[in-house]
């Protein structure tokens, strides 16, 4: 079961992401972005960071990377493609994801922990949690603010209040219906905003960041059984 953690020029998160799924029984291995194969390679990670500076507009560069015709050939396939904050961002300017991430309603850079509550089960990153279950993940973006396209968005996490309930003091950045991930309409590609790699052990303040990365885990292990 191998995984590989694709950096851009500005990706600073893809080792904190290859200890996190390693701890849960993965392979990884890194991926540049000027690769233009991703074979052997059974699922794939965007992680976060700055990809190429954000200087045009977060993940607008990246998107044009040579690597990124492998991640949606990847994807075709059907394999598990997820996209954590920045990588989310690249998602949905890749058009592998609907919407887009603005920034956020206050102009100003959220770094803390936020709640969030799993909406749907039925996506590689959600697979393991429970419908209606709180999770507390560390927030840190600019950019946060989802902004839906055309297509309505397969809701996988919403930020809410501790006790569940969505409302609009538990937003953070405004984004629409509270978005914090989505998915594909199958599933099999998601993106979010939080970094459940930054909430794995207790020295993190909070583990609940396991029961994503471990349904991602799990989504792979699946593929490659069905594939074998």
């Amino acid at each position: 079961m191998t995984v590989g953690i694709v950096a851009f020029p500005g990706t600073n998160c893809e080792h904190d992401v290859g200890y996190a799924l390693e701890s849960f029984g993965a392979t990884t291995v890194p991926v540049w972005h000027r690769e233009t194969s991703l074979d052997g390679l059974e699922a794939v990670v965007l992680p976060g960071g700055f990809a190429h500076g954000d200087y045009l507009r977060t993940g607008a560069i990246a998107r044009f990377s040579p690597v990124m015709a492998a991640v949606e050939k990847l994807a075709a396939e059907g394999r598990p493609v997820l996209g954590i904050c920045n990588g989310f961002q690249v998602l949905c300017e890749a058009g592998l994801l609907p919407g887009a991430l603005i920034a956020n309603r206050d102009l100003r850079f959220i770094c803390r922990p936020v709640q969030l509550r799993v909406e749907s089960t039925d996506s590689i990153l959600t697979r393991a949690a429970a419908v209606g279950q709180v999770l507390t993940i560390p927030l840190n973006s600019y950019e946060g603010n989802y902004v839906p396209g055309p297509d309505a968005p397969n809701t996988i996490l919403r930020y809410c209040e501790p006790d569940g309930s969505i409302t609009g003091r538990a937003n953070p950045n405004g984004s629409s219906g509270s978005v914090a991930g989505i998915a594909n309409q199958t599933g099999t590609i998601a993106g979010l905003m939080p970094h459940p790699e930054r909430a794995i052990e207790d020295f993190m303040a909070s583990t609940d960041g396991r029961v994503l990365l471990e349904s991602f885990v799990a989504s792979v292990e699946s593929v490659g059984v069905s594939r074998a």
